[in-house]
């Protein structure tokens, strides 16, 4: 039988991030929870009903920003364990007594908010001339003036966030807690199963038995929770619309739009684009690698094999950094002396264990260093997503240097530029290293399975479903389980047309991923690696310096993305940067079937 995950608690402490970056122990964090809410008591006590003037507006905006980066850090040392290990049921108790906490803490705040949007636009224009380094904060509140609710509303919505942000949690727990995924047997081989192991390891597996077999077992065990998944989810989209509603919204997706500072059309064009034009680039690839394979088909359950898994050689995590070294070198010494720090202070969590979830991602928060999730195996893909994801931490710490926490965050349409910028530059000195067409066609692959299949399809695909269930909603109608599969099967029969077999389990797809209880945030993914493939070509062209994009970094939430690209020599009013990539990896494409042909002959 193949090696069964560890528990959380075998796992070596080198392996496991370091979150005494935080909070030395876990007194300290308790005494932080008991005093964070005095301190909100006494921030109130001097501005409740007393904000007037630019002056006190000031004052306030301040203090204010110092208690949220309290809540902030409570919020990241008090979740993070779960994220590990979902299994731990006192860390599931700890993350939930913080939640009420902060929620308390929301709710007593909320009166600020209101009160800042109550005051006239001169009185704001007024406090961006004493205090420049509020415009942006000043931009956002001008904007949210418009959908303000009654005070004591804003305040029960605040105290009502652990209950209406539940939603995310259901999911999680049904798929990575309460699932049992068994195992399966191959050749006489038995295999255990995991929601992890199905997306880390077995997705990409090159033995087409045990890759199709585990795919069988994994759509098996989802399918049994369907429904609750489905409930959960209906549940959450019908909160985001009823929100919009009260809040003067015609339609949803101008609410969750609206903080991202960009329109309906940027949307529905990344999405509607990337159909109907990317679509037939990936059909050449998907066909190219069926016949590398020597598959009768490609189904569904093979679209993530690696065109040549027998050359890949295996990668450690210590050699990860010496990757992190060289490949981000041209970000100059600094950027890449931040990055390295990640390592000696542990940023970042490497373990496999029992009840880590899925997939990757980079907590971020001002003031503290971010920390970093994945799950390595020890595979070239591995280094894709610490990359990708310490291109978020960069960008974070840049951010948090850079501006005030009222405009540290960048909006969501940007915020994946940084992250997969950074893949990028792996590719780019990866096949600077390669001396043959086997290591070129290789590194070639990788980028497109790896970078782009996953931000340009993967995401993009959970975009174009997400948005078919958003119009129901906004239409006033209402779906099950049944509904969704219809809607996800639609999609990806409409993307990979005749050249991918679509076997029972593909329309299960939509119960796989966090990202739809984050608003309209999967399409930002293209969104940012289009960003990310135009600076990084116009760099490497000499079009554009370097410096530009680590100016773009900096920025936070500054300027609008529509003026944001712009300082890193992008401009996203037009289609061309888009148009522009899907030439690009057309003729990536070309370029790998033209080595496969020179390998072949």
């Amino acid at each position: 039988m193949a090696e069964e995950l560890k528990n959380r608690s075998d796992i070596a402490e080198e392996l496991k991030w370091d979150l005494s970056a935080i909070f030395e122990s876990q007194e300290a964090f308790e005494e932080a929870a008991e005093q964070l809410p005095k301190d909100v008591q006494a921030f109130s006590d001097t501005y409740n009903g007393k904000i007037h003037d630019a002056d006190s507006l000031i004052a306030a905006v301040k203090e204010y920003e110092t208690i949220i980066a309290k809540a902030s850090h409570l919020g990241q040392y008090g979740s993070l364990p779960v994220s590990v290990d979902i299994l731990d049921g006192e860390a599931q108790q700890v993350a939930r007594r913080t939640s009420n906490v902060l929620a308390g803490v929301s709710a007593q705040l909320s009166f600020f908010q209101s009160q800042a949007e109550d005051l006239s636009d001169n009185v704001l224009d007024e406090v961006v001339s004493k205090a420049p380094e509020y415009d942006t904060y000043i931009r956002k509140l001008k904007q949210s003036k418009k959908a303000k609710l009654d005070p004591k509303v804003e305040e029960a919505l605040a105290r009502l966030s652990p209950v209406t942000g539940a939603f995310s949690e259901i999911f999680e727990q049904a798929r990575s807690a309460d699932a049992d995924y068994g195992t399966f047997e191959v050749d006489g081989t038995v295999y255990p199963l995991s929601f992890v192991l199905y997306e880390e390891v077995y997705m990409y597996h090159d033995n087409p038995a045990v890759r199709r077999a585990a795919y069988d077992q994994f759509n098996k065990v989802l399918g049994q929770y369907q429904n609750v998944v489905a409930t959960a989810y209906y549940t959450h989209v019908q909160k985001e619309k009823t929100l919009a509603t009260m809040r003067g919204y015609d339609s949803v997706f101008d609410y969750l739009l609206e903080s991202q500072e960009v329109t309906q059309n940027l949307y529905h064009r990344q999405i509607d684009m990337i159909m109907t034009d990317f679509a037939p680039v990936m059909r050449k690839y998907i066909t190219h690698l069926k016949e590398v394979h020597g598959l009768e088909k490609m189904t569904y359950a093979d679209l993530k094999v690696d065109l040549d898994p027998e050359f890949t050689a295996p990668v450690s995590i210590e050699e990860s950094k010496d990757m992190v070294k060289d490949a981000l070198a041209p970000l100059g010494d600094d950027y890449v002396n931040m990055i390295l720090k990640s390592y000696p202070e542990r940023w970042v969590d490497f373990a496999q264990n029992k009840g880590k979830r899925s997939g990757a991602f980079c907590s971020t928060t001002y003031g503290k260093h971010p920390f970093v999730m994945v799950t390595w195996t020890g595979q070239l893909s591995d280094a894709y997503t610490l990359f990708h994801e310490l291109g978020h931490a960069g960008q974070g710490v840049l951010s948090n240097e850079n501006n005030p926490l009222t405009s540290s965050r960048p909006s969501l349409y940007i915020i994946e530029g940084p992250s997969t910028f950074n893949e990028l530059l792996l590719t780019d000195y990866l096949q600077n290293k390669a001396d043959d067409a086997r290591t070129e066609r290789n590194v070639l692959s990788k980028m497109i399975s790896k970078t782009y299949f996953h931000n340009f399809v993967t995401h993009l695909l959970e975009a174009a479903y997400q948005r078919e269930v958003y119009k129901l909603i906004d239409a006033g109608k209402s779906f099950d389980a049944k509904k969704l599969s219809e809607i996800k099967r639609s999609v990806l029969e409409q993307f990979w047309g005749d050249s991918v077999e679509l076997e029972a389990g593909a329309e299960l797809t939509w119960m796989r991923q966090i990202h739809y209880y984050m608003g309209l945030y999967p399409y930002t993914y293209s969104a940012g690696l289009t960003i990310a493939t135009q600076a990084f070509l116009k760099i490497k062209s000499g079009e554009e310096s370097v410096d530009g994009w680590l100016e773009f970094l900096a920025l936070g939430g500054q300027k609008v993305p529509a003026e944001a690209t712009k300082v890193a020599g992008v401009d996203i009013t037009t289609d061309k940067p888009l148009s522009d990539t899907i030439h690009y990896l057309d003729q990536t494409v070309d370029r790998i079937i033209e080595l496969t042909g020179e390998l072949t002959n």
